[in-house]
């Protein structure tokens, strides 16, 4: 059916039932998948429950014919196994088998991304802090990732664009289906001049748990995570766990010990995150990598 461990990968990718554990088991079985394609259902016991509507999935030319018509719609579909694949993101935990972007592809291959996070209610304050910090970080040539997600994220990709820098979105669910879909025009506008990626099949509507689980690739495409302001609790937060776990910076903007989107980002600086001012508090930390000029 397909002459290719990447070609089967993709393939599998799309079938119900599939997560990230039964992909690595079934590599781990067979690590080129090219007996899984000649199986019959009766064999398969990896998630019995599901057996039929794997089968099913697997020997449909229906996704055959609808993964061909990716290239037309100008989506880029990354595997694993690919040169490109972004060479921060292949060290994480659990990284996606599968990476579908629309829009300058060639990005993802940057060794300079930097991840800016923060709260979905943003004080006029925070925003004044992300246009003190991203116009020099975008002058020394660092791609600003973010989610897409209201306040701090889309502000963070709506000033890179004014800035005429380079941004990437990661969003949760399809690139068919994006979420918020009042920022669908700015996303058009994404995926014609920056980027959006998804680990998700385009056609994916998002799903609650996704968001969460997008965050891992947020920091991990990143050298560093910047969190502007978050609450306590927050999205925000769980990035910068990821970026932590990942062997990553994170930086963070203090703020007043009487402002809600404040106790986040002041409690990871008491937890050892690096307080930020200036942009340059950024850029130095990675001045053995990229001198500053």
């Amino acid at each position: 059916m397909y002459s290719s461990v990447r070609e089967r990968l993709i393939h599998l990718h799309h079938c119900r039932g599939v997560g990230w554990k039964t992909i690595d088991q079934l590599l781990r079985m067979d690590p080129t998948l090219s007996s899984l394609f000649s199986l019959p259902a009766s064999t398969m016991s990896i998630f019995p429950e599901r057996n039929s509507l794997f089968f099913q999935d697997l020997h449909s030319p229906a996704i055959k014919s609808m993964i061909k018509t990716y290239k037309d719609n100008h989506i880029h579909v990354i595997t694993i196994f690919d040169d490109d694949y972004p060479k921060w993101l292949k060290h994480i935990f659990q990284p996606p088998w599968v990476l579908y972007a629309k829009g300058k592809r060639e990005w993802l291959s940057s060794a300079k991304m930097i991840s800016v996070v923060g709260t979905r209610q943003p004080t006029a304050e925070g925003i004044r802090a992300l246009k003190t910090l991203l116009p020099p970080l975008i002058e020394a040539g660092w791609t600003i990732v973010s989610g897409l997600a209201l306040g701090i994220d889309i502000a963070a990709h709506e000033l890179t664009v004014s800035q005429r820098g380079k941004t990437i979105a990661v969003i949760a669910g399809g690139i068919e289906h994006i979420y918020p879909k009042q920022h669908r025009v700015l996303a058009e506008q994404l995926m014609h001049d920056h980027l959006i990626v998804s680990e998700y099949p385009p056609q994916t509507k998002p799903q609650k748990w996704q968001f969460p689980l997008r965050n891992r690739i947020i920091s991990g495409l990143s050298l560093g995570t910047v969190v502007v302001q978050a609450k306590e609790k927050s999205g925000s937060l769980i990035t910068a766990s990821h970026a932590l776990e990942q062997g990553r910076e994170v930086f963070a903007v203090p703020g007043s010990i009487f402002l809600e989107q404040a106790n986040g980002t002041n409690k990871l600086i008491q937890q050892g995150a690096k307080l930020v001012r200036t942009a340059q508090d950024i850029l130095e930390e990675f001045e053995h990598i990229f001198p500053i000029r």
